[in-house]
């Protein structure tokens, strides 16, 4: 099995957990320690920047399935030809930090711009749907992706930096917007959906009985000091998701 179809087997099982280790994280040292603790957590997929450093030496580090995330469509092509087994358009929650926006209509351009650059030599695709446009653009865009051929999409919720609010309620409370996206468009598409920004061990059951088939795990991780923390915070989300796919083989 490739490691691509091992991902897509997790996704199918409605269990896939993709640990992010930032698209504009491009310290050496940080992403090693993502990628060991996706790897060692039994993760499905780690996701890196489309820095060419860092993706050839992830690609030497991990035979697991490694997505690369960025929004400049030549970024994602390169990556491709370093060994990334899929693309990521978007992770755009980092790039809000910048003041950087994206409308349904860049994403939809960049990703048609994504497609025709690789050619014959397409695989695995991600987009991520901006979480601070309407549903209802949310819904029409990820109709469009998917008649593009797109594989998965990305939800993911609203960026603060000066949240006031901690504990549990803290927690729901970044994740709640992502969280009701992921049900809208649940009810609206057929393609799979990875729910992303806010999710960690408190939210991630939410995400599933959202109707996610996946979750994108960042800041939760990628934040620690600790590696071991970093890897039993992993283990943990890979655990839930487990238990999510026990849960829809005992409803069918």
């Amino acid at each position: 099995m490739s490691r691509i179809e091992l991902f897509r087997q997790h996704l199918t099982e409605k269990r896939a957990v993709k640990v992010i280790a930032g698209i504009d994280n491009f310290d050496v040292e940080s992403v090693k320690k993502v990628v060991m603790s996706a790897q060692e957590s039994g993760a499905s997929a780690v996701d890196i920047c489309a820095k060419e450093e860092i993706v050839k030496m992830v690609r030497e580090m991990t035979d697991m399935p490694i997505f690369v995330s960025s929004v400049v469509p030549s970024e994602l092509v390169r990556a491709i030809e370093l060994g990334a087994d899929a693309i990521e358009l978007g992770n755009f929650d980092a790039l809000y930090k910048s003041g950087q926006t994206f409308s349904a209509e860049d994403v939809l351009r960049l990703t048609k711009e994504t497609i025709s650059m690789m050619g014959d030599n397409r695989v695995f695709f991600c987009v991520t749907i901006p979480g601070e446009i309407s549903i209802n653009e949310q819904i029409e865009l990820a109709r469009q992706l998917e008649i593009l051929g797109v594989d998965l999409i990305q939800t993911e919720g609203h960026f603060s930096s000066d949240s006031q609010v901690s504990g549990v309620r803290g927690l729901m409370e970044r994740a709640e917007l992502t969280l009701s996206n992921t049900i809208e468009l649940s009810r609206n598409i057929d393609l799979p959906i990875m729910t992303a920004t806010g999710i960690n061990p408190t939210t991630a059951p939410f995400a599933f009985a959202a109707g996610a088939s996946a979750i994108g795990c960042g800041s939760c991780i990628n934040k620690m000091d600790s590696t071991i923390s970093m890897i039993a915070t992993a283990r943990n989300l890979v655990e839930i998701a487990e238990k999510n796919t026990q849960k829809v083989v005992e409803l069918v």
